[in-house]
């Protein structure tokens, strides 16, 4: 397919006015003298041109995304015609708090529905994504002993963990410190309690875990951590398999990020932005970013009275667009959160109990919504690898899960079918499966060059990652 510019054949697409533009208003030295480069092709090749590269890219609308620890769930379109409302989509983030009350009453009954689902107990919405709640919630922990007086510079983080979740605490000037896996897939309590000391702040955890694993023993390591003075972060990436059985708080969590574009639907990745509150217990509010939104019993306001804030962490309030999709989502469902987690969940343990005939299940118990599984025997006997079935599930039409995570599971394929999706879609995906694995045993040579359908083939990841060529050299 050739690129805008090489379809560029000097057509005036576009005319702004009819009369010419008086240019006397601007200084000579600011006047382009040379041609910009840019395209000149009518406006209606210009909509083909995009529409064919649409129709190239892979989406949840066009086939099943099981896409391990993201959660790529259907996004609800209404919820697009909502945050596109003129009321929300045209008020200005400097609005004085009296012109906007309608966007700070959502905000306000968004960060209230949060603490119902989670059990916390103030909520910040201004972090961008998960990973930026990340950062916040570390932020928050580092300052809340620092006004403490209580010097503790290490935070421990399950081998199993996401790996934003020591970027982020080292990110804070935390020291890591890992602590394994049991034969269960679960955090080893031996081995946290020789790693644990008074210099340890927090330990970051995913429950379930990237295993897709339900963390057993979550209250004695709570009990553990908070006698040793620490306290415990919640990665809620995995947020989706648990809502409406089981919270944080309950579990014994003090900081929780949750991700509104995975759990509560509103778009992810290259469909728009994220989103990544982040809730307290009672005694960290204090340490919270700054402004959170309040409500006095008549009108809703910008609250700047943090004693101990970390400050602002984004430009004005946070992805705005998307905490009215995740709204609309939590509204639409209400008590139905629960059935979303139980089918997710369910969908899940169906893939899993029809894989394991053919894959390695490297731990084989109830998973929650996702599950992994390894191909590592097959590719010692067929030589195609767990990269090979990925490309290879590109060319039916489906999009691949993750891959090699977590690292604990060598050749590891992360699968989450949402609770989004059919029984005869998860049994297509079976099929497909099935037949990626025969195919690997009777003609190995097929798979190892996949993909061979799609607008782009097989191609060298290594060279692609260290020499990315981004520009068209020719545009200009």
């Amino acid at each position: 397919m050739k690129t805008i510019f090489e379809k560029s054949n000097n057509t005036n697409g576009i005319l702004l006015t009819d009369e010419n533009e008086d240019l006397g208003i601007i200084e000579n030295k600011f006047l382009r003298t040379d041609s910009c480069g840019l395209p000149s092709i009518s406006e209606l090749e210009v909509l083909r041109h995009y529409k064919e590269l649409s129709d190239k890219n892979f989406c949840i609308e066009k086939g099943f995304y099981p896409l391990g620890s993201c959660t790529m769930k259907y996004n609800p379109k209404v919820n697009e015609l909502l945050a596109s409302l003129e009321g929300f989509s045209n008020l200005h983030p400097l609005q004085p708090d009296e012109d906007c009350q309608g966007a700070l009453e959502l905000m306000y009954k968004l960060q209230e529905a949060l603490k119902k689902i989670t059990g916390m107990d103030a909520f910040t919405l201004q972090p961008a994504a998960g990973a930026h709640g990340e950062l916040t919630g570390m932020m928050v922990i580092k300052k809340y002993f620092e006004v403490k007086g209580d010097k503790r510079r290490k935070v421990i983080v399950p081998d199993s963990a996401h790996g934003t979740n020591p970027a982020s605490a080292a990110l804070c000037g935390f020291e890591i410190v890992q602590v394994k896996s049991n034969e269960k897939g679960q955090v080893d309590i031996e081995d946290l309690k020789s790693v644990l000391c008074p210099e340890v702040a927090a330990i970051m955890m995913t429950n379930p875990n990237t295993l897709g694993i339900f963390e057993e023993q979550v209250l004695e390591i709570s009990k553990i951590m908070h006698d040793n003075g620490s306290l415990l972060y919640y990665d809620g990436a995995n947020f989706n398999a648990i809502m409406g059985y089981t919270n944080p708080k309950l579990m014994g969590f003090d900081v929780v990020h949750l991700n509104l574009h995975k759990t509560f639907a509103t778009p992810h990745g290259g469909g728009g932005p994220g989103a990544g509150p982040v809730g307290v217990v009672e005694e960290l509010k204090e340490f919270l970013p700054s402004p959170i939104i309040d409500f006095d019993g008549e009108k809703y306001y910008r609250n700047y009275e943090i004693n101990h804030t970390i400050g602002n962490v984004r430009d004005f309030y946070g992805s705005f667009g998307v905490l009215i999709k995740a709204y609309a989502y939590i509204l639409m469902m209400g008590k139905h959160l629960k059935e979303a987690s139980e089918n997710a969940v369910l969908n899940a343990n169906y893939l899993k109990e029809q894989l394991k005939q053919y894959y390695t299940l490297p731990f084989d118990t109830i998973c929650k919504h996702e599950f992994v599984l390894s191909s590592e025997e097959l590719k010692h006997k067929t030589g195609v690898s767990t990269l090979n079935i990925a490309k290879a599930l590109m060319d039916e039409n489906t999009h691949p899960p993750t891959v090699y995570f977590p690292l604990i599971v060598h050749e590891a394929m992360m699968i989450e079918p949402t609770e989004s999706e059919t029984k005869e879609r998860l049994d297509e995906f079976v099929q497909t499966m099935i037949k990626i694995y025969e195919k690997a045993n009777l003609n190995p040579e097929k798979l190892l060059s996949s993909p061979h359908f799609t607008p782009v083939k097989k191609v060298d990841e290594t060279l692609a990652a260290r020499h990315p060529d981004l520009s068209f050299k020719n545009a200009i």
